[in-house]
């Protein structure tokens, strides 16, 4: 290697060297926009929209039909209470709930959203559409 080059490869390693201590910061990537999530809302009467795969269908336009809470509240049934380590269980129409759960069970009017209020030694209270009632055990 001649002295040209030896001079060559010392200022390209002074110059590399230099420029790795006074390099800036890796700057954060840019926040990725968030993907659109898609909202699928069920029909509740044929101008609304219909079944792709079974547009004669009326099944979406039964489960959309708002249930009254007192048809409601008699298809549920307490099926059991369990006090395990101070902590109470109760099942309802096949459902597991603790003080404080909602849930969904299912009733022969379709589907009924609930919030299990409280548990005593007899019965359970539970609240359905802002309406709370009393259940006691089914024999």
């Amino acid at each position: 290697m001649n002295v040209s080059s030896k001079i060559l490869l010392f200022l390209a390693l002074a110059t590399a060297c230099g420029s790795v201590g006074r390099s800036q910061p890796p700057q954060p990537a840019p926040a990725k926009p968030a993907a659109p999530r898609s909202v699928f809302a069920m029909p509740t009467n044929p101008r609304e929209g219909r079944d792709p795969f079974f547009p004669e269908s009326t099944r979406p336009y039964e489960e959309a039909a708002p249930q009254h809470p007192e048809t409601a509240m008699k298809a549920l049934a307490v099926k059991g209470i369990s006090w395990e380590h101070g902590r109470a269980m109760v099942i309802i129409n096949n459902h597991t709930f603790a003080i404080g759960d909602e849930g969904e069970v299912l009733t022969p009017g379709g589907r009924v959203h609930l919030r299990l209020a409280d548990i005593r030694r007899d019965a359970v209270v539970v609240e359905v559409n802002g309406s709370r009632r009393e259940l006691t055990i089914t024999k």
